[in-house]
């Protein structure tokens, strides 16, 4: 039998100090009516958040099991606390965000092992306003969950009790995050007896339970039992073995992906939320359950996930998602981001599709190091001596620069659940990113006055010493020659151009670009037509490319060019990585709603004149 006391204390005893001074520090006395007074010390500080130098100790990781799904089925994976090694100065992450710095919330001090447990040091950041809010919790008694970010480098399968267990013998930790609800139910910051509360442990059976598409009455049984987050997570595992599926659960395929990842949840989310944007995209099996979500019901999910309250206002509820987790605005720059990609796609420059794509690791100046032909081999003599070639060589440089604009998405909009705000942002910002681009690329090729950039031989691109410039005017204004007729004498022209050796290289038009003035001349030439005679046939027909390009100021000038893939010629490029107009999203105590940033990285450059004609078409 269990009973409690209010005992006093005689002050008055000599033991009272002694008695006075444990209690103060924390140990407990234990009284057992067949024994002598003992005495019994918790090694775990109530608070393991110490505000003057800003650390904190967590559990990073007990190695307890999760299940996952790899080609040959399901598994357990669990990790080897024994075999962890631990990088230097890794980072303390926001919910494993590794795309911005704002989410880099300390870095570990130190780790170390004890008990089967990983300890890591912690210490925050003393500028970051979400660091700064941690500690703040931390000093009011606050405790979060821990997941580590890692890769592993040994594996040891075996099958135990009818299940597949993979433990992780030899792995490396990469980055710690601190996270709502922890896939290990061990893991979190300290603070007094590591125990998990029920309201915590309802909500991660509530979330394994939408994880794997068990019905109501399996969550039920779970909280009716008093179940413990591991006991859940293993019935959750045997449930879905024996359905023989388990729908919802990821592939795990880089470092730190699991459920409590905001990155992987945000990418589900916004592609559900674009479902309902565009109506035409078929959602992924991971997006289809947020398919049919509107904006607060994503809200309320994202707050559940965090073990964060759902009561108030549509207003509250917002507000509290967008400020107090990452996975809202995430998921919204997410569907943002579709849409972008969508309406970019749609509004393609023109003189894109002329040029090649070479990406740049940096921003640096690129030196492109254009070589001659190879040198024609020589018949050996009858020593057999081969003698050495040459290669000539010129040298052209471009780099890349940023462009960027934001737009805010107000309270309002989200309130609302107003989707045609989102539509008119992507669509907006997508054609704004390819706008970009095809005035970059016209600015570029008319350059002084039309000429083009210099190259490094100090002329311009186009140059009658490169012999790839004429002045003839144009058929669509007035001339006495035909079209044809000039088409053929700027092949002829592209024909007679010669290798840095001075070598013929053959060079052929593949594209005829004009301005919008010359779209239906052009389209004459190109027009397949069954001649009445061998002098009527026209050359062109099918061997030459039509592009328009309305930015094109000139209304007489036009432009032959050859297929890149032959040639150099224009080159355009991105940032390694990040390909196209990139959108990030984030909101901000000084915002209501949620702020969204279209960020382009971009350069463009000509590496040769060799495979480009122009002709000023003269009036």
């Amino acid at each position: 039998m269990n009973f409690s006391a209010t005992v006093p204390i005689a002050t008055r005893s000599p033991t009272f100090p002694i008695v006075y001074d444990k209690l103060r520090s924390g140990e407990m006395l234990v009284r057992d009516s067949n024994l002598p007074l003992i005495e019994r010390q918790d090694d775990r500080p109530l608070s393991s958040w110490n505000a003057e130098d800003r650390t904190l100790e967590v559990i990073a990781s007990t190695g307890a099991g999760r299940p996952y799904q790899d080609g040959s089925g399901l598994f357990e994976e669990r990790l080897d606390v024994a075999g962890v090694t631990v990088g230097e100065g890794i980072p303390f992450l926001d919910h494993h965000n590794r795309s911005s710095f704002d989410s880099i919330l300390g870095h570990v001090v130190s780790t170390r092992i004890e008990n089967g447990q990983l300890l890591a040091t912690i210490k925050l950041s003393a500028t970051n306003p979400t660091a700064q809010r941690l500690a703040q919790e931390l000093t009011n008694g606050a405790r979060y969950g821990i997941s580590v970010g890692y890769e592993v480098t040994e594996w040891e399968e075996r099958t135990e009790g009818g299940k597949r267990i993979k433990t992780a013998k030899s792995w490396t930790v990469r980055e710690i995050s601190l996270v709502g609800v922890a896939a290990d139910a061990g893991a979190g910051t300290r603070s007094g007896p590591e125990l998990t509360s029920r309201a915590t442990a309802h909500a991660e059976i509530r979330i394994l339970a939408r994880q794997g598409g068990l019905p109501q009455d399996w969550v039920d049984r779970q909280i009716d039992a008093g179940a413990s987050i591991e006991q859940a997570r293993s019935a959750a595992l045997d449930a879905m073995i024996q359905r023989g599926a388990m729908p919802g659960m990821m592939t795990r395929a880089q470092i730190g992906m699991d459920y409590t990842d905001p990155a992987i949840r945000a990418r589900a989310m916004g592609e559900g939320l674009y479902t309902r944007i565009d109506r035409r995209h078929t959602p992924s099996v991971e997006a289809r359950r947020y398919a049919g979500m509107g904006l607060l019901d994503l809200a309320r999910d994202c707050l559940q996930t965090r073990s964060i309250s759902t009561m108030g206002s549509a207003t509250q509820i917002i507000q509290r998602a967008l400020h107090t987790t990452s996975d809202f605005p995430l998921l919204l720059g997410d569907a943002v981001n579709r849409t972008v990609r969508a309406n970019y796609e749609l509004a393609g420059s023109a003189l894109k599709v002329v040029g090649r794509q070479v990406n740049h690791s940096d921003f640096r100046m690129r030196h492109r190091l254009m070589l001659s032909e190879g040198p024609e081999l020589e018949k050996l003599n009858e020593s057999g001596e081969i003698r050495s070639g040459t290669l000539a060589e010129a040298r052209e440089s471009y780099k890349l620069d940023t462009y960027a604009k934001k737009l805010g998405i107000s309270r309002q909009v989200l309130v609302n659940d107003d989707l045609g705000a989102f539509a008119d942002i992507g669509r907006l910002m997508g054609q704004g990113a390819a706008a970009t681009e095809a005035k970059l690329l016209v600015t570029l090729l008319v350059a002084n006055a039309g000429a083009g950039p210099k190259l490094s031989d100090n002329k311009a691109l186009f140059h009658i010493d490169h012999g790839n410039r004429n002045s003839d005017a144009a058929p669509w204004v007035s001339s006495e020659m035909s079209f044809v007729d000039l088409v053929a004498a700027g092949r002829l022209a592209m024909r007679r151009q010669v290798s840095l050796q001075g070598n013929p290289i053959a060079v052929s038009p593949k594209f005829l670009i004009v301005p919008s003035e010359g779209e239906t001349e052009a389209e004459k030439l190109l027009a397949t037509i069954a001649p009445a005679s061998v002098d009527q046939a026209n050359p062109f027909t099918n061997r030459l490319t039509l592009l328009v390009e309305p930015r094109l100021m000139s209304p007489t000038a036009w432009y032959l060019a050859a297929d890149a893939a032959m040639i150099d010629g224009l080159e355009w490029s991105y940032l390694e990585g990040e390909e196209g107009p990139q959108i990030e999203a984030w909101s901000s105590q000084d915002v209501e709603g949620v702020q969204v940033k279209c960020r382009l990285d971009f350069g463009a450059g000509f590496v040769d004149w060799r495979g480009w004609y122009r002709n000023d078409g003269t009036e």
